[in-house]
């Protein structure tokens, strides 16, 4: 009798254990992503479109803005040489603009023609060319005495290119090669560049009656 008394115990034991075992082995529940109260972050790839017809609307409506934009007529207004006159344009054309702005270049300006007789070998022999100019009537000329174009001899500097072209000639009939060549600066000029507003029409012409102005279409920016 206890024999089997204790079967019964060792058994209702080994049950206890097996439940117990069970219930530890199962994986616990996933903590809440949110706190309580909080809505539920949803990605747009997961959203649902409701209206399809109004996403289609939405998106045929872009080119026409693109077409707007492409039909404006974007200028750049200049050159100017002085900053003053480039920040007072940009104060009379600003109330008539979407945007605008200054931008600076450079551009090669001719500062005349020289004509000369190109160096010789020594000082000497620039010296003695020079003599026989004088020789020859040639009063108006100067040997250079330094810098890249020293032992030249310069024949004058003329704005215009036919009145180089004139000394050119008459220095040759005495029996001398003079050559002629322009002489160019890089000069940093203002350009204002403007987006004009649809609603305000724009004549700069009239705000800005300088003779020397232009313009000149450009990207609009």
């Amino acid at each position: 009798m206890f024999a089997r008394i204790l079967f019964l115990l060792l058994l209702a034991a080994n049950l206890g254990v097996g439940v117990w075992l069970w219930q530890s082995s199962r994986p616990a529940p996933p903590p809440a992503l949110v706190d309580s109260g909080v809505a539920r972050l949803v990605l747009l790839s997961e959203r649902e479109v409701r209206d399809p017809d109004a996403a289609t609307a939405e998106l045929a409506a872009a080119p026409d803005a693109l077409d707007e934009w492409q039909e404006r007529r974007c200028l750049a207004i200049g050159p100017f040489v002085a900053q003053s006159d480039a920040r007072r344009a940009l104060d009379l054309l600003t109330p008539f603009v979407e945007r605008i702005r200054t931008r600076e270049e450079y551009e090669r300006q001719s500062r005349g023609f020289a004509v000369f007789l190109p160096a010789p070998a020594t000082r000497d022999e620039a010296l003695a060319t020079a003599r026989a100019l004088q020789q020859r009537g040639v009063r108006d000329y100067y040997v250079v005495t330094a810098g890249p174009q020293q032992n030249t001899i310069s024949l004058g500097l003329f704005s215009n290119r036919d009145n180089a072209e004139r000394r050119v000639a008459e220095v040759t009939l005495l029996g001398f090669r003079p050559a002629i060549t322009e002489r160019v600066d890089d000069r940093a000029v203002i350009f204002v560049d403007l987006v004009p507003s649809p609603e305000r029409p724009l004549d700069w012409r009239a705000l800005l009656p300088e003779s020397a102005l232009s313009e000149r279409p450009i990207a609009c920016f």
